[in-house]
C-alpha cells in the first residue's frame, strides 16, 4: 500500500534518512536533527511531504516530496528527494509503485509542471530505476553552497 506519511511515520523516516545518508555519502546525520527536521516538515506542508510504502502493516520505503516554483512554467516542480528504500526490498517495484502514485496525485493538482530530482554519478542503479519510470537526464549540473560545513 502507499499513502501519504502520518506523524506516525516520524520515526522510521529518520531511521531510513540516516541510513540513506550514510548509504549515499558515508556522513552520519544526528538522529535528534534529522527528528526534528521531518517534524518540522509535517507541521509545514507548503515545505512537501512524504510518501511511504508499507507491506504487511510495515513501512519499507519513501519519497520526500519539495516544491520549486517556475516562473518559466508558471507552475511547480515536485523534487523527489530522500529516497530509501528497505535493502530487503530492493528491487521489487517500491520505488516503481510510489512514483506511480506520485504521478497519479500530481495530476490532480492544477499547477504542477514535473517532477525532478538529483543523483549521485556513480549511483547507476538509481539512474537506471529513474529512467525506468520516465524521467530523462538533463543537461544541467547540480550547484550549491552549504552553510552547515
Amino acid at each position: 500500500m502507499i499513502r501519504v506519511a502520518e506523524d506516525r511515520d516520524i520515526e522510521t523516516l529518520a531511521k531510513f534518512n540516516m541510513a540513506l545518508a550514510w548509504e549515499t555519502e558515508r556522513k552520519k546525520l544526528e538522529p535528534a536533527v534529522v527528528t526534528r527536521g521531518l517534524q518540522t516538515l509535517f507541521k509545514n506542508p507548503q515545505h512537501g511531504f512524504y510518501t511511504v510504502a508499507e507491506v504487511a502493516g510495515q513501512v519499507v520505503g519513501c519519497i520526500m516530496i519539495t516544491y520549486e516554483w517556475s516562473d518559466w512554467r508558471c507552475g511547480l516542480f515536485w523534487w523527489i528527494q530522500s529516497v530509501y528504500i528497505d535493502s530487503k526490498f530492493r528491487r521489487r517495484g517500491v520505488f516503481r509503485k510510489l512514483y506511480e502514485f506520485l504521478k497519479e496525485k500530481a495530476s490532480h493538482e492544477l499547477n504542477v509542471c514535473g517532477f525532478r530530482l538529483y543523483v549521485e554519478h556513480s549511483n547507476h542503479t538509481g539512474q537506471h530505476t529513474y529512467a525506468g519510470v520516465g524521467m530523462k537526464e538533463t543537461s544541467y549540473k547540480f550547484y550549491e553552497e552549504s552553510f552547515e560545513d
